[in-house]
């Protein structure tokens, strides 16, 4: 919590310090030398670092709240940080937890969000959306914002019909906003989990909605669009989970309707799928696999890398390139590469949902 409040040092530069130096103890105790040969580290906020007189004892009173409200404190380096959330370079040091919901791991989950002004129409797609994902057997963890419109929407129906829902939200846990969704978040603990980056007390600003959009994406394998203007924070999520190659939905509208221009060009210039129904979630997203082909053998020169990867496909059939970062130990650019240069070589194959499959049995002797 003390690196978090350094002035002038992200998330980025904050895990390239404790990489660095290795540990957090030991930022605060290296020289001001050693901290400018850190990546993105410059002089001023290595003399933050420096400077900074912030102690472990100064964060007691947040220590006791989160003890008291039986808060969950997760730390990136920690095993029980969401892997989806771990593969965002942008994503938070830590973030606070409340509620039932004990892993992200090895879940399908998927993000819902929109206007603040939804429509009838918006709503009504949106609870329909969510009730076909609970009737499909899916059980996806629906995740939103808490805001007004199709957020709570959102929240509303999966708790309804069963499903875990997520809130992100954009301040501590010591107030909710809005204030009149407060009972609806006091559901959500007992069906799913609210999540914070932020700690209590923290200053009410516009820039924190927009940090809680990341999370939002980064933890979904997938993020839906309902209903959005030309502009809003709808659009931003969109453009956050494209960047972290996840997948993105949006709901088509009438080209007059002033809330389906942001969904509009999302499909417009290829930045998001068009969606109709949850059974395009399921073909896009791979949830349902009946084809089973007959593979044949193939004999393929693949280096040592590559081969680590087609011994993954081997034991799994089939797995998304999440997955395949965290069984090989490689970094997700690295992975997308070699799974790029494995296509060209016809030893696997890209499926819907950004899912890869061997197209044969590989000989990877």
């Amino acid at each position: 919590m003390a690196l978090a409040q350094i002035p002038g040092l992200g998330p980025v530069n904050a895990k390239n310090l404790i990489s660095y130096c290795g540990g957090i103890k030991e930022i605060f105790n290296t020289s001001e030398k050693k901290l400018l040969k850190t990546p993105g580290i410059g002089k001023i906020t290595a003399r933050s670092i420096i400077q900074s007189k912030q102690l472990p004892e100064d964060f007691t009173d947040e220590i006791k709240f989160i003890t008291k409200n039986n808060i969950q404190f997760h730390f990136y380096l920690d095993n029980d940080y969401p892997f989806l959330l771990k593969q965002c370079p942008d994503a938070p040091l830590f973030f606070f937890k409340k509620g039932t919901i004990s892993s992200f791991d090895n879940r399908k989950i998927i993000s819902v969000v929109g206007t603040r002004n939804a429509t009838q129409r918006g709503k009504e797609i949106c609870k329909n959306l969510i009730k076909e994902l609970s009737e499909s057997g899916h059980n996806p963890i629906i995740i939103s914002g808490l805001a007004f419109g199709i957020d709570i929407c959102a929240h509303k129906a999966a708790l309804k019909y069963g499903l875990e829902t997520v809130s992100v939200l954009a301040h501590g846990f010591d107030r909710i906003y809005p204030a009149k969704h407060k009972n609806t978040a006091s559901e959500i603990t007992k069906q799913g989990a609210l999540i914070t980056e932020f700690t209590k007390g923290s200053k009410f600003e516009r820039q924190n909605f927009l940090r809680r959009n990341r999370i939002i994406a980064g933890l979904s394998h997938a993020s839906i669009i309902i209903e959005s203007a030309a502009k809003g924070g709808s659009l931003v999520t969109a453009d956050i989970a494209n960047s972290y190659n996840r997948d993105v939905f949006a709901v088509p509208g009438r080209l007059d309707d002033k809330y389906s221009e942001g969904t509009n060009w999302l499909i417009k210039i290829h930045k998001a799928f068009l969606l109709q129904s949850a059974k395009d979630i399921e073909y896009i997203l791979n949830w349902e696999q009946n084809i089973n082909p007959k593979q044949q053998v193939l004999f393929v020169e693949l280096s040592e890398d590559e081969k680590k990867i087609a011994e993954i496909l081997q034991t799994n059939s089939k797995a998304v390139i999440d997955y395949i970062c965290k069984e090989s130990g490689f970094n997700s650019a690295k992975t997308s590469a070699l799974l790029l240069e494995m296509e060209f070589k016809n030893a696997v194959r890209c499926l819907p949902g950004k899912v890869f499959e061997l197209t044969g049995n590989i000989n990877i002797k």
